[in-house]
C-alpha cells in the first residue's frame, strides 16, 4: 500500500492557540502538546532491507498547540450507530466534557438513532447536551442517543449537517458505521464544506483494521468468560457432560480466543478464521469423543461466524443480508448441538449437553474498569483531533500509543486472527485442541 494512505487529512492550517494551556516542551512537569511530525511505526520487528510499506507509520494522537476551530463558534454533534457495546454512554459523556469544559465548545448536539438522524424523513430532532444531561449517563448501559443499522444517503446527511451548521461530527461505531462516515466526509469534501468527521471505534468483535483494541471488547470477553465458567460447571457435574457456548464474532474470533485464554477450561475454541470438519480422524466430533472418554466432560466455545461452510441451507437464505449489508450467518450453535446429539446417539453413547447462547448479554452491560478508562481516552483524543481540523479518521491505539488512523485505511478490510499468530498458538496450547481439525 502507498505510504500516502497513512496520512491524515486536514481541513486547513491551524492558526488558533489551543485553550488547553499545555507546555510545548518536555520536562515541564505535565504532558504537553503533540507535534504532527510524531509517528508510530506499524511494526516493532523490522528487518534490514524490508519493503517500504513495512516501514509505514501512523500519526500520533494528542492535543495540538494550534487548533483549526474557534471554540466559541463551533457546533459539534455526536451519534452512535450499529449494535450496542459496553461504554457507549461513557464515550458520549467524555466527548461532551472534553469539548465543553476543556475547549469551551458550548453547542454539542446528540443525534438520535444513528444515521437516521441525518435523514429528514425520520423527523428526528437533535438533543442539546448539557452537563446535567450527561452527568450520570455512564452509569446507564446502552446509549441515550439510540442507535440503528442501515445506510443513509450521504447527500441528505451532508445537507442536514450543513443546514444545522455542524462543524464537527463524532461517529461512534464499527466497520459499517465508519464506511458511512467516510462517505459523508467524501460528500462534504466534494462540496468544499469544512466539516471534521472523526470516528471512535466501537465493536465487541474487535475487528477494525489498524486498531489494536475497540472499546467494549474487554467487557465482552469478561462476560463471555462468565458464560464459559457456567457451562464448564454444568459439564463437569454430569457424566459425559458437554458445555457448548456460542459467542459473538461474525468474521473475527477475538472474543472466543481471549475468553478461552481467560477461562482456561475451554477444550475446543472454534473461530471463523480457522476451518474445521465434523468427521474424519481430526474432526471435531471424533476429537470430542476422545475427550469425553478420557476426561468425562468437555467445553466448546464457538464464534457465531465459525463453521458456516458446514451448514447446508437454501441459496436465498445464504444470500440474505442485514440492514448494514452483512451476510446473515446461519446459527452455528444450534447446528453443532444437533450434530453432536446425532453423532453420539448413533453410537449409543449417553451425553449431557448444555447449550448456552449469551449473545446480546455480552454487549448490553456496563463497561468494566478497563473499558471505562479506554472510553475516556479514546474520546479525549477524538476531540483533540477534531478541534485541530483533522478529518476522515478514527482514533486507534498501536503499541500502547493512541494514533490517528485514516478512515479509508480502517475500513479497507476487517482485522482477523491469523492462524500463524502467537495469539492462536496460545489458544491451541491453552485448549489442547489439535492444530488442524480438517480432513486434509
Amino acid at each position: 500500500m502507498d505510504l500516502s494512505a497513512y496520512e491524515v487529512r486536514s481541513l486547513g492550517d491551524c492558526l488558533i492557540d489551543s485553550p488547553l494551556d499545555l507546555p510545548n516542551s518536555p520536562h515541564a512537569g505535565i504532558a504537553g502538546y503533540v507535534s504532527d511530525s510524531l509517528r508510530i511505526g506499524l511494526s516493532i520487528e523490522q528487518q534490514v532491507g524490508a519493503p517500504l510499506e513495512e516501514r509505514a507509520s501512523l500519526e500520533k494522537a494528542g492535543p495540538r498547540a494550534k487548533i483549526y476551530f474557534r471554540p466559541g463558534y463551533t457546533r459539534a454533534a455526536i451519534m452512535t450507530c450499529g449494535g450496542l457495546s459496553p461504554g457507549l454512554n461513557n464515550v458520549i459523556r467524555s466527548l461532551y466534557l472534553q469539548l465543553f469544559y476543556r475547549y469551551g465548545v458550548k453547542t454539542v448536539l446528540g443525534l438520535k438513532d444513528g444515521y437516521r438522524s441525518l435523514n429528514p424523513r425520520y423527523g428526528h430532532q437533535p438533543i442539546q447536551l448539557t452537563p446535567d444531561v450527561v452527568e450520570r449517563i455512564h452509569r446507564i448501559p446502552g446509549t441515550i442517543l439510540g442507535t440503528s443499522r442501515g445506510k443513509e444517503d450521504p447527500v441528505l446527511a451532508v445537507d442536514t449537517l450543513d443546514r444545522e451548521g455542524i462543524n464537527i461530527l463524532f461517529v461512534i461505531g464499527g466497520d459499517g458505521t465508519l464506511k458511512g462516515a467516510h462517505r459523508i466526509w467524501q460528500e462534504a469534501e466534494r462540496r468544499g464544506l469544512k466539516i471534521a468527521v472523526v470516528g471512535v471505534p466501537k465493536t465487541i468483535d474487535n475487528d477494525i483494521n489498524f486498531v489494536y483494541k475497540t472499546f467494549g471488547f474487554d467487557t465482552a470477553v469478561e462476560q463471555a468468560t462468565k458464560a464459559l465458567d457456567c457451562a464448564h460447571t454444568e459439564a463437569h457435574s454430569h457424566p459425559h457432560g458437554i458445555g457448548l457456548v456460542k459467542i459473538m464474532g461474525r468474521d473475527s474470533g477475538f472474543v472466543v480466543a481471549y475468553a478461552a485464554l481467560a477461562s482456561r477450561d475451554v477444550n475446543f475454541a472454534l473461530i471463523p478464521e480457522v476451518p474445521f470438519d465434523l468427521e474424519g480422524e481430526h474432526g471435531l466430533l471424533p476429537q470430542l469423543h476422545k475427550r469425553l472418554e478420557s476426561r468425562n466432560h468437555a467445553l466448546i466455545a464457538v464464534a457465531e461466524g465459525a463453521g458456516q461452510s458446514l451448514i447446508q441451507a437454501d441459496e436465498a437464505a445464504h444470500r440474505a443480508t442485514d440492514l448494514s449489508g452483512n451476510v446473515r450467518h446461519h446459527d452455528v450453535g444450534s447446528f453443532l448441538r444437533e450434530q453432536i446429539h446425532n453423532y453420539f446417539d448413533a453410537r449409543g453413547v449417553e451425553i449431557n449437553l448444555k447449550y448456552i447462547d449469551p449473545s446480546y448479554t455480552l454487549r448490553s452491560v456496563l463497561p468494566n474498569a478497563n473499558d471505562s478508562i479506554y472510553c475516556d481516552n479514546l474520546s479525549r483524543y477524538a476531540v483533540h483531533a477534531a478541534m485541530a481540523g483533522k478529518t476522515d479518521l478514527v482514533i486507534g491505539q498501536w503499541h500502547s500509543v493512541f494514533t490517528h488512523v485514516p478512515m479509508e485505511l480502517a475500513i479497507a478490510q476487517r482485522k482477523t486472527i491469523h492462524p500463524e499468530s502467537t495469539l492462536w498458538l496460545s489458544v491451541l496450547e491453552a485448549t489442547g485442541q489439535p492444530r488442524d481439525m480438517t480432513r486434509a
